[in-house]
């Protein structure tokens, strides 16, 4: 039924919009009807301003005027003789009325149109006065009331038809609306009622259900809370426990390298105040002897050219000369005197000068000013120990032919960047940092062939990581294959007058 009520109502639809069409065709031909009345009486008008004495002046716009008109009224009239409207490419089927009308009409027609184009062919006002050209306005004037008429009638026969076509489409749609008013009644009673009955007590169990659904939500909107809370009571005693653990071990890191550091300091000034001493006054003595034995020999007459022990005690004296030099740049190497005296920026000046030679230039570049207050004891022992590292893993695995130490201070943070322009290595992904830096000194190894080289090139690098994390700060490690490597320290950056411990 619900199919048969669409399909009456498609149908009533298109037949609706099919008369509607023809309808609309039917009112421009009728239109296009009713302008030959108007249109003849402007011809009319226009023969008699030509024939004017009056307005023998505008001749040729009176024939011009003439002509525009007749030219439509004549065209109208053809096309409306076979239904057509070219203006708006419209076509009708004329009832045989309408077309016996239109041939009664043909002789008034015929009669204005040799009449205007009579007139239309005056070259001078005078010919007006011809008697062919009289008798043309006379035929003109005697057939245009007859026209007038007979245009009226054809206009009043479409319009009788076009009335008749409207009640017959009125009577159709009321037809179809009376069985469409039968079809939803149908519907309604056969289709509707019963399935109102049926969804009532559908719905009835629907909302017993809904109720029994409502109380289990709740009881399990109860229990999801209580496993929400537990979860993130869970959440935070793990986030705690590993934070905690985090402390520990930041904690643990911190004593070893405080104690490493203090350890250094220990082993330095034993080598500086104990074995340097004792090598230097060895030296003293050997150089006493030296002389003693010099003297003796110059007091012995039968002693000639140079005494066979003076090339051992050369020797021997320029070896704790070495010895002596050597302990002392291992002194300075564990804790350097100028960086407890005066600063981390004299001992990163320092550390490029004794790290330059003729085949690597070490350069340092900082913008801090020595005016600027010292900085925290801990900090400086990082940027030192982390340059330290960086520098020496450069000089002796990167084969770089230029180092260059920059410590800034930007946007309230204190930037330590290292770079040099050595082999460089392929960095991996991020999830990966700490293997990068193994990566990075692994292939350097291999290029070198020493496999302890390695080993102690990726603690080094570890160490470093392990004292900016102590600090806070943001280590990176960038490199280009080929175009060197980069190590980046930033750490926030607040100077404050600080105590520092001197030897």
């Amino acid at each position: 039924m619900l199919v048969t009520l669409a399909v009456l109502l498609t149908i009533g639809q298109g037949v609706t919009q099919w008369r509607l069409r023809a309808v609309q065709n039917e009112l421009f031909i009728i239109r296009y009807a009713a302008l030959q009345r108007h249109q003849s009486q402007q011809i009319v008008k226009q023969a008699l301003q030509i024939a004017d004495p009056g307005e023998q002046t505008k001749l040729a716009t009176n024939i011009a005027e003439l002509r525009r008109v007749f030219d439509t009224f004549e065209r109208y009239h053809l096309e409306g003789r076979e239904g057509r409207v070219s203006d708006q490419n419209i076509t009708i089927q004329l009832s045989d009325t309408i077309r016996q009308m239109y041939r009664d009409v043909s002789p008034e027609f015929e009669a204005i149109q040799s009449s205007a184009r009579r007139m239309m062919r005056l070259q001078r006002f005078e010919e007006v006065s011809q008697p062919d050209v009289q008798a043309s306005l006379q035929l003109m004037l005697t057939n245009e009331k007859p026209f007038l008429q007979e245009i009226d009638a054809i206009v009043r026969e479409y319009t009788a038809q076009l009335r008749r076509e409207l009640n017959q489409m009125q009577t159709i749609e009321l037809y179809l609306y009376m069985f469409t008013i039968v079809v939803l009644l149908g519907i309604g009673l056969l289709i509707f009622r019963p399935a109102a009955r049926k969804l009532k007590q559908t719905l009835a169990q629907l909302i017993a259900a809904e109720a029994r659904m409502t109380s289990a939500n709740k009881k399990l909107l109860s229990a999801n809370k209580s496993l929400k809370e537990t979860r993130q009571k869970l959440f935070e005693a793990t986030k705690q426990q590993y934070q905690k653990e985090i402390d520990e071990q930041k904690i643990r890191t911190s004593y070893l390298i405080a104690g490493q550091e203090e350890e250094r300091k220990r082993l330095s000034r034993e080598l500086h105040d104990g074995l340097g001493q004792m090598l230097t006054a060895i030296k003293l003595q050997i150089e006493g002897l030296e002389a003693a034995l010099a003297r003796n020999r110059a007091q012995t007459p039968e002693a000639n050219g140079p005494a066979p022990y003076a090339k051992n005690l050369g020797t021997l004296k320029n070896l704790i000369t070495q010895t002596i030099q050597e302990t002392r740049t291992i002194s300075n190497n564990l804790m350097p005197t100028v960086l407890s005296d005066f600063g981390v920026i004299p001992a990163l000046k320092m550390l490029a000068e004794n790290d330059r030679s003729e085949a690597i230039d070490v350069t340092f570049e900082t913008n801090l000013t020595p005016d600027m207050p010292r900085l925290n004891r801990d900090l400086e022992i990082m940027l030192y120990r982390v340059t330290q590292e960086a520098v020496s893993n450069a000089v002796r695995h990167a084969q770089p032919s230029h180092v260059h130490i920059g410590l800034f201070e930007k946007d309230s943070y204190l930037h330590l960047i290292v770079t040099d322009d050595g082999r460089g290595f392929k960095p991996t992904s991020k999830l990966q940092r700490q293997k990068e830096t193994d990566d990075l000194h692994e292939a350097r190894s291999q290029a070198n062939g020493t496999r302890e080289s390695n080993r102690r090139v990726s603690q080094g690098l570890h160490n470093m990581q392990e004292r900016a994390k102590l600090l806070n700060a943001k280590f990176k490690i960038s490199s280009v294959p080929g175009k060197g490597t980069k190590v980046q320290v930033s750490i926030p950056y607040h100077t404050q007058p600080i105590h520092h411990d001197t030897y």
